[in-house]
């Protein structure tokens, strides 16, 4: 990941972006996010969900996933 702000699509806020990294002001305007951050929250929250579903309701979401996987196509005519 990249330090710089996502450029603009509209022209005027492109315009302010480019006047606001001229004079020194777009580090304090836009703080990129944090790429680890978001990291370890996804990390959690796949342990937290896994540890508060029943077993039976983990055992049905993976056989719906299993059967959509498996699932055959409708067969071409």
């Amino acid at each position: 990941m990249t330090d710089r702000p996502k450029r603009p699509r509209d022209a005027n806020q492109l315009a302010k972006l480019i006047v606001d990294l001229a004079t020194g002001d777009a580090s304090e305007a836009q703080e990129p996010v944090k790429a680890g951050a978001q990291r370890q929250g996804g990390l959690k929250g796949g342990k937290a969900r896994a540890e508060s579903l029943s077993p039976d309701r983990r055992t049905e979401i993976s056989r719906a996933a299993a059967e959509a996987r498996w699932k055959k196509s409708a067969p071409i005519e």
